[in-house]
């Protein structure tokens, strides 16, 4: 186990971050992750990081402090006040979140409390999240095994955390020879993948299943689709590890119809489950949730904006993570699992000239400047996909929940009023698509 244990915090630091001798480092980890902190630490050290900050968190303290606090003693603790954020930022430190995930531990405390003390971390690290929002910081999430959450996996047995950190090293491809190789890999098949879908000028996505989902997403001209690296600085950063998806910002006002989610949701340490969602010209307007709908209601009410979508991505259902049938109850994980949608912030880089944009041409294009960004998982081994393009042409994007063959072809030789633009250019194109190898 230990000698994966330096294998992943290899990974993570070199490809994840991609630090820098010198460079300051905060890390955020759950308390019980600590074995695995003892070794992230010397590898930093070998490669010459010596300012670290740990921001350690403990659900169980989290719980004790909700449970009892005001409101007013929540907005006074340093506990919740999350400052040394914006302290590190300025210093351009790399940030390392090391997640896990907990069995509806919140689901006794006041929602007024939990949504208090969600606010209150996102607002005292404000400088932070504008630098993240235009990748003028490095920043990478990733997991690590706690007994709880192998817990809720591996349901019965002694050796929980264990089996969960066995398949964590699986999906990060840490079995492999040279990790860090393997990744350098998968992006550049990450790349292909996603400069093929900004090959078809998508503006609009339509999405249908058995469970009922029929939902439209407009995107703007100004759109692109990217995938699991981002260049901050100049320099890869693999924001998520794991990551199978290819995502793009949509116009917030241009969401239509009904979704209904394939996957729970963990939030705030509360599961929602059976989330439905419908949308008129961008904004939820309906939703529901068998279990936990006030804190789905904090989620879509929690800005003037975050009742609109910020991201969609695609996510093949026969991938790595899909096919070990595993619901992790963790984002980072279903997520890549399942296409998905966020309700709230978009991203930038998913703009063209996006950081160039200003506030009112942001709007123009339908940006969404929520303060909160959600995902939902939407994706199911059934779902199609019809993607419309600029040029009004159809598209089958994906058939039983993955990518297919697409083919477009313009016939402007053959029909000259077709277009004025194609007409102009007078050619015949042929593109076949092979998104995804089957």
């Amino acid at each position: 186990m230990k000698e994966k244990y330096y294998k992943y915090a290899e990974l993570l630091l070199k490809k994840g971050l991609d630090i820098k001798a010198g460079q300051p480092l905060l890390v955020n980890f759950p308390a019980e992750a600590m074995d695995f902190i003892r070794v992230l630490t010397e590898v930093a050290m070998n490669l010459g990081v010596r300012d670290i900050y740990y921001d350690i968190s403990d659900e169980e303290l989290k719980h004790m402090q909700l449970k009892y606090y005001s409101i007013e003693d929540i907005k006074n603790s340093r506990f919740w006040n999350k400052s040394i954020h914006d302290e590190y930022a300025k210093k351009g430190a790399a940030f390392l979140f090391l997640v896990s995930s907990v069995n509806d531990r919140m689901k006794d405390i006041d929602n007024e409390k939990l949504e208090v003390a969600q606010r209150h971390s996102l607002q005292t690290r404000k400088l932070y999240r504008e630098m993240q929002e235009k990748n003028e910081v490095d920043w990478c999430i990733a997991s690590v095994a706690t007994k709880e959450w192998g817990d809720m996996i591996y349901r019965d047995t002694t050796d929980s955390r264990e089996k969960l950190w066995e398949i964590i090293f699986d999906i990060c491809l840490i079995n492999e020879d040279d990790p860090c190789l393997a990744w350098t890999n998968k992006m550049e098949e990450n790349r292909r993948n996603y400069q093929k879908l900004n090959d078809l000028h998508i503006k609009e996505l339509h999405y249908r299943n058995s469970l009922g989902t029929d939902l439209k997403i407009g995107l703007s001209d100004k759109a692109r689709w990217l995938g699991g690296a981002s260049l901050i600085k100049g320099r890869e950063i693999i924001v998520n590890i794991p990551t199978e998806e290819v995502f793009t910002t949509p116009d917030k006002h241009k969401t239509n119809g009904v979704v209904y989610c394939s996957k729970p949701l963990l939030y705030s340490g509360s599961i929602i489950k059976d989330i439905m969602l419908e949308f008129k010209d961008g904004k939820v307007v309906n939703y529901s949730a068998s279990s936990n709908q006030q804190v789905l209601k904090n989620i879509i009410d929690y800005d003037e904006e975050s009742s609109y979508l910020g991201e969609v991505a695609l996510v093949d259902y026969d991938s790595k993570i899909s096919n070990t049938n595993i619901l992790f109850y963790e984002t980072l994980f279903d997520e890549n699992a399942s296409c998905h949608i966020a309700l709230g912030r978009g991203f930038r880089e998913c703009l063209e000239n996006g950081n160039d944009l200003n506030d009112l041409e942001l709007e123009e294009v339908g940006y969404d400047k929520s303060r909160n960004h959600v995902d939902v998982m939407i994706g199911t081994k059934d779902l199609e996909i019809i993607a419309k393009t600029r040029d009004d042409l159809e598209i089958e994007l994906f058939k039983n929940g993955g990518f297919c063959i697409g083919v477009v072809v313009h016939f402007d030789e053959y029909f000259p009023d077709y277009s004025e633009r194609i007409q102009k250019r007078r050619e015949v194109k042929i593109r076949l698509l092979f998104l995804y190898k089957k």
